[in-house]
């Protein structure tokens, strides 16, 4: 129970740092980089009863409601509260804190702020298995039912919606929205990446009880011991392999060199990592 509440307490974090970015800085800025929000964007003009955050609820309750009819109980409960909880925040916010401008004359600064938040929000959600729904659900839907590429489907739908805004809004504001389709793309991956970076050791030594001990006991991680040979004087060596955190690494290359000066010592940078202890456990 302690788990899940942490876990939804994180959702519900990443889903309201999405929520900000889009409602302070997309909205204000007619910043159109695709997905339901861009949607939303291009369509507020022509509906003027309408506000964006309106159109984000609508659109995300009708997909929700539709990814439940074709799913049914197998559909994603965290994505399906990632969804509601961002179409209502969206919308709250809108109410509370009305915006009628920009908050500054950067419309530079302002996209890097559209695009950072959420684009950190998303990447902690799709680390949890989850995200806001909206086109994320059809990308569901046209991978059951059909054959397409469904990342290149859902890229060129997101560019599709983006250029769009240069028609709608000015080529400056469309200029703006295509630099924040192409820092999206980059920065998500980017930051999952950080987010499950780890440190992979391989190290040769003749000190192996040693250094095993402090990692088991002190750092409480598992190792793998590998029996090697020297190439050139062909003396015997232990070959330890183990996969640590950041924090973690730092200690046991500190505690490496002290114990053995002599030691060869491998880092690798690792951001799948698949076992006891890490991802799929």
């Amino acid at each position: 129970m302690r788990g899940k509440i942490k876990e939804y307490a994180l959702i519900t974090f990443a889903t309201l740092l999405v929520s900000c970015g889009v409602y302070f800085f997309k909205f204000p800025n007619h910043f159109s980089t695709g997905g339901v929000t861009g949607i939303s964007i291009l369509l507020a003009p022509f509906i003027p009863f309408l506000t964006p955050g309106s159109l984000v609820f609508l659109i995300n309750m009708l997909l929700l409601a539709v990814g439940f009819l074709i799913f049914g109980r197998g559909f994603g409960l965290k994505t399906a509260y990632a969804s509601v909880l961002m179409s209502v925040s969206t919308w709250a916010l809108e109410k509370l804190i009305p915006m009628d401008a920009p908050m500054t004359d950067e419309p530079l600064l302002e996209l890097i702020f559209a695009v950072t938040l959420p684009a950190i929000g998303s990447a902690l959600l799709f680390n949890m298995e989850a995200s806001t729904g909206g086109t994320d659900i059809v990308a569901m839907i046209l991978k059951k039912y059909t054959s397409l590429n469904i990342g290149h489907a859902l890229f060129c739908s997101d560019a599709l919606i983006t250029v769009s805004a240069c028609f709608v809004f000015g080529m400056k504001a469309g200029l703006f929205s295509i630099l924040g389709l192409l820092m999206k793309s980059m920065l998500v991956d980017s930051v999952i990446e950080n987010i499950n970076l780890c440190k992979y050791f391989t190290i040769i030594t003749v000190k192996a009880d040693e250094i095993t001990d402090y990692i088991t006991h002190v750092l409480h991680r598992g190792a793998t011991v590998q029996d090697g040979e020297g190439a050139f004087h062909h003396e015997p060596k232990k070959v330890i392999l183990t996969v640590l955190n950041r924090t973690q690494a730092v200690h046991l290359r500190q505690f490496a060199r002290r114990t053995d000066p002599h030691a060869f010592i491998m880092i690798t940078n690792s951001s799948e990592i698949i076992g006891k202890g890490f991802r799929g456990q």
